[in-house]
């Protein structure tokens, strides 16, 4: 059972109960689902967005690089030539 889904139970049984304490830790324990669930969904991105540069800096050399070359900034790590 997903911790969204516990959270749910929790909310409803404390609800129905009038549990207040129960209900509040139910909707806490959603909202931390959500936030785990939303930093997953950005490393994904972070991921696939690394892989997509990793990508076309492959492709660029295989091609000869441009004027630049291979050619990235150190902070952003994009390329330098690139705007």
């Amino acid at each position: 059972m997903s911790e969204k889904a516990k959270g749910k139970a929790k909310e409803a049984f404390g609800a129905v109960t009038g549990d207040e304490a129960k209900k509040e830790e139910g909707q806490a324990q959603q909202r931390k689902a959500a936030a785990e669930e939303e930093a997953a969904q950005e490393e994904k991105t972070r991921q696939a967005k690394e892989e997509a540069r990793q990508a076309e800096r492959e492709r660029d050399k295989e091609k000869g690089g441009g004027l630049l070359g291979d050619v990235t900034d150190p902070l952003t790590g994009r390329d330098k030539g690139s705007r």
